[in-house]
């Protein structure tokens, strides 16, 4: 799971924060929250935050929920990787479509994580955990682009910090299915866990946290819309959720709404196009760009002339 953000209200005031975790996060107990604390898991102003802390309102957490992993060795694996910048505290990787990021039930080996610590070796942060180290924010399996990892826990601490207070910026590029009206547009609507289907997220005001998606139209075919998409949030799923609750799913997106395969695609249609960060140390701003992946474009080629 991605970093989520976690924003007091006046009513949790108060309230200690491994019990709201708990609370507020059915996938959690209350151990379970106990140890993300424990694990410097939950940042409030760049720090890690105590079992004990008692919420103010206002307050604005930071909680990295990595997903349960079978408890296998994590062994470095010598995968190719495209690296788009390094240096000797971040290294920004372009993912490929259908490369896991991180060892999960089903997939322990073969992941971005196994190929970085190839490349890299022991220079990984560790806060993100036994089988995320170095991991600041993930994509899904099928999301292709670009993903930032961190080498040690100072670049750690400062990139998380970016993503909760949203200087961290994150462009897409994505197709979905049908013609969105407008040329631009926001939504913002909560997400949460769905109500009926664990493996799945959706737009609900129960044990949600609120989202934020921009997006705008690059072009459109008949039945078909290319459109870019800048995240104000990082939440699980957030553009396909997003998307789909417009009635504008994501082509290939069999979990939120394809009916089958389209265009030789099983799987959403999506890229992380651009990132742009506060470099760690440096404090200069760095902007990295890639193009669009071979799957991509021949999806593109395939929706015909534009309309």
């Amino acid at each position: 799971m991605e970093e989520d953000l976690l924003q007091i209200t006046a009513e949790e005031s108060g309230e200690r924060i491994d019990a709201l975790l708990a609370r507020i996060l059915p996938e959690l107990s209350r151990s379970a929250a106990q140890r993300l604390l424990e694990e410097g898991r939950v940042l409030l102003r760049d720090a890690p935050v105590k079992k004990n802390y008692k919420c103010a309102a206002g307050d604005r957490f930071l909680v990295s929920l990595p997903e349960m992993a079978e408890d296998v060795p994590l062994i470095a694996q010598d995968i190719p990787l495209d690296v788009v910048y390094e240096d000797g505290d971040v290294v920004v990787v372009n993912k490929p479509r259908g490369m896991v990021v991180h060892p999960a039930p089903g997939h322990p080996d073969g992941t971005l994580v196994n190929a970085l610590l190839y490349h890299c070796g022991d220079s990984l942060s560790g806060i993100g955990g036994e089988k995320r180290p170095g991991i600041v924010h993930r994509i899904d399996k099928d999301t292709s682009g670009l993903l930032i990892v961190a080498k040690n826990d100072f670049a750690h601490q400062a990139l998380s910090a970016q993503l909760a207070d949203r200087s961290l910026s994150r462009v897409y590029e994505a197709v979905v299915r049908g013609n969105l009206r407008e040329d631009t547009g926001t939504v913002d609507r909560p997400i949460g866990r769905h109500p009926t289907d664990r493996k799945r997220m959706a737009v609900t005001d129960k044990n949600s946290r609120p989202a934020v998606t921009h997006w705008e139209v690059l072009a459109r075919y008949r039945g078909y819309t290319h459109i870019r998409c800048r995240l104000e949030t990082g939440r699980t799923h957030q553009i396909r959720v997003h998307m789909a609750s417009l009635g504008h799913p994501l082509l290939g997106d069999f979990t939120y709404g394809a009916p089958s395969p389209e265009k030789g695609l099983e799987g959403q249609c999506l890229h992380a196009r651009e990132l742009k960060f506060i470099h760690p140390r440096t404090g200069e701003p760095v902007h990295l760009e890639t193009p669009l992946p071979a799957y991509f474009q021949d999806v593109l080629s395939k929706l015909g002339p534009e309309v």
